[in-house]
């Protein structure tokens, strides 16, 4: 997920500003479990600032010294205004205020690892190094800066680059057992690769070809929904039954809006069932395109619920943005639109699970579904169906926490397959992230894009999943450090070849819901209201009739069980919160 920003990194410098030294503006720029770092802030960066100044302007006049006073006390001003921004969750209003700092004080190191963390908060992860980098150059002693740093390098699984940050945090603090964790897990995230690149090899079997689920016993206290209905499971001589109920298009819709009621209260189905259910969806993932074609049904829907939304003409297709582990706010969305059903598909353009705590609530939901009847919903894959993701986000420990590492590790060999981008109705694009930047791509290059891997660096599946609109002609490195930013000439050029009307992306929260751009060829749609409990959006999804005008409908966030956002997150996963 990505806010969008304010990016100000080339700025006026009106006067120079020492280091802000108050207690109060430490302890508000300091992540949640990095308390031990709160205590150095004082006089980091006043002598290296006046020595930049003093180099920068060797030749211009000093401005007269209240001037100077009153341009310190207007930086300290803002910054101690994104300090509070950024203590009760707003992070775009911090990098505002941190932005308008860095006019006053473009040299400030803590200002600008202030605005370096919160860039972490929102994804911008490129704008965070970059900020975090300038902010050791003004002061190579500021350990918070290499702290920053580290954080995002961690974030895009530069797992190499981070632990030389947080070595430099250890060094500058010897004593500081937050940052000695950082760096353990850093380590412990450099040998995990080694060790998983010396195994691979083309005859290494993945866990879906070997893992038995029958070898699964049903306990006797079990008492949620069995796939062949009743209250037992089924006997030994029955499991290749079983077996059978989870081919595409056969497992009963009863037994799915059974598992869901008993995810709305808390409870789980049995490991058993998610077993088969995601090798079932991997070995149906692998089978289909890069690029999926999304019909419009033969009829319009039927199901309870589904003419509460926007109105709509005919038959219909509704496409979401991201849902983020936010369950309960999904099944309010099935009760204003209908649940999935052949005459009422959904399109869930990715990022369905990480930040939400109950990831596996909605990912479990939509995979039911999907085997239950494959054109009642259809799945894309967003940047955040990644283990990476998945390991600083939250979903790895919830599963594990719920489950197991097997059951994990199934879920990431379903995500590998799933497909990244959709043509509704022949005309409308879909992707999660955004458009390739390489000129003269076909959907038939996007199509046949190998799948089965995480995601590459640069790159067509790369582009698909990372990238963001930007309102300037071309392209531009993105500010999340992967990807880039296309304009809308790109977006213009890229539906004029594939004969196509619209683009429909997702990955970034926008406050109404939805963003229409592009001279209206782009759209935005964020479908996780009050994102991670704070952000205070709406959340929107769109329907497309024959007519293939977006409908928009909006609503607000549900309550939910008091569980918070990331409460599986555990060690680097503590400093995205």
């Amino acid at each position: 997920i990505l806010l969008s920003v304010p990016v100000s990194h080339t700025t006026p410098i009106k006067t120079m500003a020492s280091a802000d030294d108050s207690p109060a503006a430490v302890s508000a720029e300091s992540p949640p479990d990095a308390a031990s770092l709160t205590s150095d802030d004082q006089s980091h960066s006043t002598a290296s600032v006046e020595a930049d100044n003093m180099d920068a302007d060797a030749d211009a006049e000093d401005p007269p010294k209240h001037e100077q006073a009153d341009a310190e006390a207007r930086a300290l001003e803002l910054k101690d205004k994104g300090n509070g921004q950024l203590k009760i969750g707003h992070f775009l209003e911090a990098i505002k205020f941190y932005s308008e700092a860095l006019e006053y004080a473009p040299t400030n190191a803590i200002i600008l690892s202030n605005r370096a963390m919160a860039y972490v908060k929102v994804e911008n992860y490129g704008l965070a190094i970059l900020d975090a980098t300038k902010a050791i150059e003004c002061d190579p002693t500021y350990a918070k800066g290499y702290y920053r740093r580290g954080t995002a390098e961690f974030a895009l699984d530069r797992a190499k680059a981070a632990r030389k940050d947080f070595r430099a945090v250890v060094k500058l603090k010897p004593k500081d057992r937050d940052a000695r964790a950082r760096l353990s897990a850093c380590d412990k995230a450099v040998k995990e690769k080694a060790f998983a690149a010396a195994i691979q090899s083309d005859e290494t079997a993945p866990l879906s070809d070997t893992f038995d689920p029958s070898a699964l016993s049903v306990d006797v206290g079990y008492d949620g929904p069995h796939p062949a209905g009743g209250m037992a499971p089924m006997t030994e001589g029955e499991l290749g039954k079983e077996e059978e109920l989870f081919k595409p298009g056969d497992l009963p819709r009863e037994f799915v809006l059974a598992a869901v009621e008993r995810f709305k209260d808390q409870k789980l189905i049995h490991k058993r069932y998610v077993a088969r259910l995601l090798i079932a969806c991997k070995r149906y993932f692998e089978s289909l395109p890069s690029l999926l074609e999304v019909p419009l049904p033969e009829s319009e829907p039927s199901s309870p619920g589904s003419h509460h939304a926007a109105d709509t003409n005919g038959p219909r297709v509704t496409v979401c943005g991201d849902t983020h582990g936010q369950f309960y706010d999904v099944i309010n969305i099935f009760e204003m639109n209908g649940y999935p059903s052949r005459d009422n598909p959904y399109l869930f353009n990715g990022d369905f699970v990480d930040r939400g705590s109950f990831s596996v609530e909605v990912v479990l939901t939509y995979l039911l579904f999907k085997i239950s009847d494959p054109e009642c919903i259809y799945l894309l894959r967003g940047n955040h169906e990644t283990k990476n993701m998945n390991r600083i986000y939250g979903f790895e420990g919830e599963v594990k926490a719920k489950y197991d590492d097997k059951i994990f590790d199934l879920f990431l060999e379903v995500f590998q397959h799933i497909p990244l981008a959709a043509r509704v109705a022949e005309k409308v694009f879909v992707t999660h992230g955004g458009l390739p930047v390489t000129p003269g791509v076909t959907l038939e290059d996007v199509k046949r894009i190998p799948r089965g891997c995480e995601p590459p660096d640069s790159g067509l599946m790369s582009d698909l999943l990372w990238s963001d609109p930007q309102p300037f002609p071309g392209k531009a490195p993105s500010k999340r450090g992967v990807g880039f930013s296309f304009g809308p000439d790109i977006t213009e050029a890229f539906l004029e070849k594939n004969d196509l009307q619209l683009l429909v992306r997702s990955h970034e929260v926008k406050d109404e819901g939805y963003l229409v751009e592009h001279g209206g060829k782009t759209i935005t749609v964020f479908s996780a209201p009050n994102y991670c409990d704070s952000m205070g959006n709406k959340g929107a999804f769109i329907h497309f009739d024959s007519s293939l005008e977006p409908k928009f409908t909006q609503y607000e966030a549900v309550p939910h069980p008091d569980v918070k956002p990331m409460a599986y997150a555990a060690g680097m996963g503590g400093l995205f919160m």
